[in-house]
């Protein structure tokens, strides 16, 4: 059995995400396609954008991580979703660096805090809210070198 394709990755994404939505109440999958354009933009390679379609998959628990590692993936696609995987307690300054080690994560987590911090997607928080993750997607940015 050969690896998923990118249309595979997607449905498999879409299906695992169907029933969340975003903090302003969107289909969660209007992100995922977000950070996957992002990606392609950026001229991410097809494990990166794969990895984009499932950079939420684990830490929201929409997929397993032992389904990760056993699904017909590439193992930087893995690599990456694992970095991008934000884990209970960890400190920003953790999550970056771990980020940074991994090859092609930085690319995916840049063009996923692109989307998160779009002035028209924060627009429709409050403002409290919206204050919030601003800071917080700035720090991170900083964090990254992006």
């Amino acid at each position: 059995m050969g690896l998923m394709d990118l249309a595979e990755v997607e449905a498999v994404a879409r299906r695992a995400h169907a029933e969340q939505v975003d903090k302003a109440g969107r289909p969660y999958a209007e992100h995922l396609a977000a950070v996957a354009d992002g990606v392609r933009a950026r001229g991410g390679s097809e494990e990166q954008i794969a990895a984009a379609w499932l950079h939420d998959a684990v830490e929201d628990y929409a997929l397993s991580e032992q389904w990760l590692c056993e699904a017909p993936l590439a193992p930087q696609t893995v690599d990456i979703v694992l970095a991008l995987t934000k884990r209970t307690g960890e400190s920003p300054e953790d999550y970056a660096a771990r980020i940074l080690a991994t090859p092609g994560a930085r690319l995916v987590k840049e063009a996923d805090l692109a989307h998160n911090a779009d002035p028209a997607r924060l627009a429709a928080l409050d403002e409290q809210t919206r204050e919030r993750l601003t800071g917080k997607y700035a720090h991170m940015r900083a964090l990254l070198g992006i």
